[in-house]
């Protein structure tokens, strides 16, 4: 699948992405003392060369409605702590044992195992940390719905829930498709759609406009794992930054080897075009999000 990304959104993309690694810089100092390994291992999982594809909708949901900009740049560090997080606890060979990730040894392979658990034990403290701050919004009831919409997208009814169900083969009797698009929509899907619920809520959107956008990321989200199928099946591992070819070599059920290379491709256009009519009522306000998904379409990594 090839689709036309417009220079300056990939422009656009960068600045944030260096924006929010300065932020997650400032956040997750170097320390010194018994606990200046573990910060390590967290500025190690976090500062990683990322798309920071998370925080980027966040910030242009956001911005869509007025949102302050450091109030913006703080929740989506938040997100992406919580990202970070999962990656690291993901990676563990307790759960998919993946030696490198976004071109660097993983967390517990450059530090070990124990402090991998903590670094991403840690991180995920910090999103809370970050969203519960007045540094993040004045109105401690908005702090609340901030806190809450993090809960609920990273526990056992969102990312975790998800983690549990990629670990468990399909039973017998499971429709397998309607069994990974559940898991999908939770352990993928949930973080990208807390994204752009965090921009609208710090951006005051009202209900309706809300409802737009998590319409938005449920289909973006799907789409992106669903074109992270196609990458372990036809990417290459260089530009990857971690192995290719996993979820075969392993015997796992994924979106291409139920639908086939043709059928997934075909999906993925289907929700593409989907993500997008949810932000017509937007007009070229939206611009930057449809960019985002011709972005999510066209990525080799």
């Amino acid at each position: 699948m090839t689709y036309s990304v417009d220079p300056a959104f990939e422009q656009r993309l960068n600045e944030v992405a260096d924006r929010i690694t300065v932020a997650l810089d400032q956040l997750i100092p170097p320390a010194s003392g018994p606990e200046a390994r573990l910060m390590r291992a967290m500025r190690h999982g976090a500062l990683s060369k990322g798309k920071r594809l998370r925080p980027f909708i966040t910030i242009e949901v956001g911005r869509m409605f007025g949102a302050q900009e450091k109030s913006l740049l703080r929740g989506a560090a938040a997100v992406e702590c919580m990202h970070a997080y999962s990656l690291i606890h993901d990676d563990l060979p307790c759960m998919d044992d993946d030696d490198y990730r976004r071109g660097q040894p993983t967390v517990h392979k450059a530090f070990d195992e124990a402090t991998a658990v903590l670094a991403g034990d840690a991180l995920q403290a910090l999103a809370f940390e970050i969203m519960v701050s007045p540094e993040t919004h004045r109105d401690a009831l908005m702090r609340c719905k901030l806190v809450e919409k993090l809960t609920l997208a990273s526990g056992a009814r969102g990312m975790v829930g998800g983690q549990m169900i990629d670990m468990h083969p399909i039973s017998e009797g499971e429709d397998p498709l309607q069994v990974l698009t559940r898991m999908q929509r939770l352990k993928t899907g949930c973080l990208i759609t807390l994204a752009g619920e965090v921009g609208a809520l710090l951006g005051g959107a009202q209900e309706q406009e809300r409802q737009a956008i998590a319409g938005y990321t449920n289909d973006l989200g799907l789409a992106f794992q669903i074109v992270d199928d196609l990458l372990d099946v036809e990417g290459d591992p260089a530009e990857l930054g971690k192995a290719a070819a996993k979820d075969s070599d392993a015997g796992k059920v994924n979106f291409v080897s139920i639908l086939g290379v043709d059928g997934a491709k075909g999906q993925v256009r289907h929700l593409a075009a989907q993500a997008k009519e949810h932000l017509a009522s937007f007009g070229t306000r939206a611009n930057s999000l449809l960019h985002t998904v011709d972005f999510v379409l066209n990525r080799r990594h």
